[in-house]
């Protein structure tokens, strides 16, 4: 993928389809490293499962043979001298604490280091398309942190809808607001 942003909405969707009533995407940066953690509380996987995942060739989609998605996040992270982990505990292991945590560190410096992208536009897009599920953003870079949490919006919004054009926009308009002066690539 040409943009890290793309493999955080490929990730989400997979929590979105597994049922996840809360999605944590949280970004760490440092002058050489990002480290994306993405986590929820979806149906989560069987231990076969897991082992499979990173597996292009392995799938739980029928309308295709080949799952792209996590392979390409892991080898991005690994081009770089990076890592990557996912660890899942499923819903019939666990029934009260079940989900997926995808981690992946990157190293900025490395040529081969896909850039962030438009996080912003990600962000919107995951809310707008789901928006009952409880999402929260945060990335901190150094001192400074964007973060959201639609748990809270819900509270001050009452019952306007999150994916309501007002509420997108000014979801929109407030991260490009705190990202203002951030160096993102």
């Amino acid at each position: 993928m040409k943009e890290l942003s793309l493999n955080i909405l490929d990730i989400a969707q997979n929590s979105i389809k597994a049922g996840a009533a809360h999605i944590g995407v949280f970004l760490e940066e440092t002058a050489d490293t990002l480290e994306m953690t993405i986590r929820d509380d979806g149906c989560g996987m069987t231990q076969d499962v897991l082992r499979g995942v990173t597996d292009p060739f392995y799938t739980t989609r029928t309308t295709r043979s080949v799952g792209m998605g996590i392979p390409l996040l892991k080898l991005a992270a690994e081009q770089t001298g990076g890592s990557f982990s996912i660890e899942s505990v499923s819903e019939s292991d666990d029934p009260a604490s079940h989900g997926t945590t995808v981690r992946a560190l990157f190293h900025k410096n490395h040529l081969d280091y896909t850039p962030l992208g438009d996080v912003v536009s990600t962000v919107c897009t995951l809310i707008q398309g789901a928006p009952d599920t409880d999402w929260h953003f945060r990335h901190r870079m150094g001192e400074r942190t964007v973060e959201i949490d639609t748990a809270e919006m819900r509270q001050v919004l009452g019952g306007v809808p999150l994916d309501s054009f007002e509420v997108l926009d000014w979801i929109r308009q407030s991260l490009l607001e705190e990202y203002a002066g951030f160096d993102t690539q």
